[in-house]
């Protein structure tokens, strides 16, 4: 079995929850703390073994490729000034992966974004990161998802038990046999009403899937023109085993306003520049709330 070594990042996205920042900013930039969500789900990649980082981006949608591309004037200005510490996280965020990009010219879904890869994806079996997902466990999650694709030899799917009120708002799964945290994905459905759910297992936005996926997104758009990466899941079932891996961990929707202020809060909880003044005045906040 081959090893998985590219991941495709879908960030064509206009990144409307984030309005009005994101008429300027591509979402994925806006920083947690002082780092880039992108930043974090790649190094998270490359940290797990991933070798090549796909970006699927808009055309003139250039910040990210500057974001991860050397910086010539800033690195100068920071070796004449001494200050060799910043120098190395700015050269090293250019040195990560090896990083190719490819455009998704018109916005026709999330299978349709994952389509504009397989050139780059050139017949292997690829990770699927999405710009507003990240999910903080030990081992990180993409590292567990490479471990079940070793072991299972298929597609995988990341999934989150949600709460009966939140199923609405998630494709949820139908599940098989379930051994521990991995389950055999019997079908899909998209956003169901509470009482129409058959599980309370969302999926999340990171996925492993196998070159199979490709000629089923190519071939398949729904009725609004759209191609969807749940549907062709879907598809691909009548051919190849899913599974569904249940993440461990805590998990913050940032294209969510709230999830945004969240992973802020609590990253800066974490970061050493702000741990103890957050701290300190989340004590004093409460103290506020209380009064």
């Amino acid at each position: 079995m081959k090893k998985i070594r590219k991941a495709v990042l879908p960030v064509a996205g206009f990144g409307t929850r984030n309005l009005p920042a994101t008429k300027s900013i591509p979402k994925e930039l806006l920083p947690i703390v002082d780092t880039p969500a992108l930043q974090l789900l790649v190094e998270e990649a490359v940290a797990a073994g991933i070798e090549e980082i796909i970006f699927v981006v808009s055309p003139g949608k250039t910040a990210i490729q500057e974001y991860f591309s050397p910086s010539l004037p800033l690195e100068e200005k920071l070796k004449e000034a001494g200050k060799n510490d910043l120098l190395q996280q700015i050269q090293w965020i250019s040195q990560l992966a090896k990083f190719t990009y490819v455009n998704q010219a018109q916005q026709l879904g999330d299978g349709h974004a994952i389509l504009q890869a397989q050139q780059a994806v050139d017949g292997e079996a690829f990770l699927v990161l999405f710009g507003d997902e990240i999910v903080v466990s030990t081992p990180s999650l993409t590292t567990e998802l490479l471990a079940a694709y070793t072991a299972k030899e298929s597609s995988i799917v990341a999934l989150q038990q949600v709460s009966p009120a939140e199923v609405s708002r998630y494709g949820i799964i139908q599940p098989g046999i379930r051994e521990e945290n991995l389950v055999e994905i019997a079908g899909f459905v998209e956003k169901p009403k509470p009482a129409d759910a058959p599980s309370d297992l969302a999926i999340i936005g990171k996925y492993i899937c196998t070159p199979a996926i490709f000629p089923i997104l190519a071939a398949h758009p729904n009725s609004s023109g759209e191609i969807r990466l749940i549907d062709a899941l879907s598809e691909l079932l009548a051919s190849e085993k899913v599974y569904g891996l249940v993440a461990n961990g805590e998990r913050y929707d940032l294209g969510d306003k709230f999830g945004f202020v969240k992973a802020n809060l609590d990253f800066a909880l974490q970061h050493p520049e702000t741990a103890s003044r957050m701290q300190a005045y989340l004590r004093e906040l409460a103290g506020r709330l209380k009064s």
